[in-house]
């Protein structure tokens, strides 16, 4: 008998169902299960059932109010913003990482990991002294009505910094196993280069820049450290939603502060979801279209 007569699937001695060939599968699924639950499902479940002991009537009071809906506002619109401009020019910055050489390369790509080593709350502290009114670059801003430091823009500024690292780090990857041959393709075909970074590259890269927008955006809405030393922490105009339940836990407001921060994991799963969602969309998108076809049209 030829071995490619044989059937790789190994039938189970007990019921005849194929089994896998790859051992271990079901402790190791078991032991993913069991840390997953300890480690996430068993806190989340602990805020929700502690928010859960107020009664609806109060947790619709808690999450309804003005200082509430305003922090909310706040985190997930800075968040987002910040987000974006990271997607952006994260993705010229792991542009020009992968296609270019330049002198000092290797210092400014170590340089992009640094929110990833410093300490969150040293971040906010050198920010602010840079921001600030008398701070280096605060003291050419202001003098032209932009304040950066204990305003909003200033929390924009440090999500943004925090946030960059995941977007380069997502995308570069991808950009360095590129086909270049489709560019040079499309680029022989016709196409301008702008045809060819919106019908070629774009396409290519977009579940990872959308990975890491959405790394970025998680990251930037639980952020604390480096956001209460620039934000100014002003209620209805700088306080952000973590310092807002910090605010709850030092009144001894335990079940406020698990409101609060129970209505901040259910907006941030479901923004979460629907950007997984259009990530497998653009997926199943790009999987249907061969890459000739994409040619021709640019």
């Amino acid at each position: 008998m030829s071995i490619s007569a044989v059937n790789t699937r190994i039938p189970s001695r007990s019921s005849g169902t194929p089994r896998s060939p790859i051992p271990g599968f079901r402790l190791a699924l078991g032991y993913t299960l069991f840390w997953l639950g300890l480690i996430v499902l068993i806190p989340l479940a602990g805020v929700f059932f502690k928010a859960a002991t107020l009664g609806p009537a109060e947790i619709w009071r808690i999450v309804s109010s003005e200082r509430v809906i305003a922090a909310l506002e706040l985190s997930f619109g800075t968040a987002l913003l910040a987000a974006a401009l990271n997607a952006v020019f994260g993705l010229l910055i792991a542009w020009v990482f992968v296609r270019y050489e330049f002198p000092g390369k290797r210092l400014f790509d170590a340089a992009i990991d640094l929110p990833f080593a410093l300490p969150t709350a040293v971040a906010g502290i050198a920010l602010t002294a840079l921001y600030a009114g008398n701070g280096w670059i605060g003291s050419w801003l202001e003098p032209l009505g932009v304040k950066v430091a204990y305003a909003p823009l200033g929390i924009v500024v440090a999500l943004t910094f925090i946030g960059l690292p995941f977007v380069v780090r997502t995308v570069e990857p991808v950009l360095r196993d590129a086909e270049q041959e489709l560019e040079e393709a499309a680029a022989s075909l016709g196409a301008t280069r702008w045809q060819t970074i919106m019908r070629v590259i774009l396409p290519s890269i977009l579940p990872a820049l959308l990975t890491g927008f959405a790394l970025a955006f998680a990251r930037g809405v639980g952020e604390y450290g480096s956001v209460i030393f620039i934000a100014g922490n002003i209620p209805f105009v700088s306080e952000i939603a973590p310092l807002l339940i910090v605010i709850r836990l030092e009144e001894f407001n335990y079940a406020g502060a698990t409101t609060v921060a129970a209505t901040m994991l259910v907006i941030s799963f479901a923004m979460l979801l629907a950007i997984n969602a259009l990530q497998s969309w653009s997926n199943r998108h790009r999987s249907r279209r061969p890459a000739a076809t994409v040619i021709k049209e640019s």
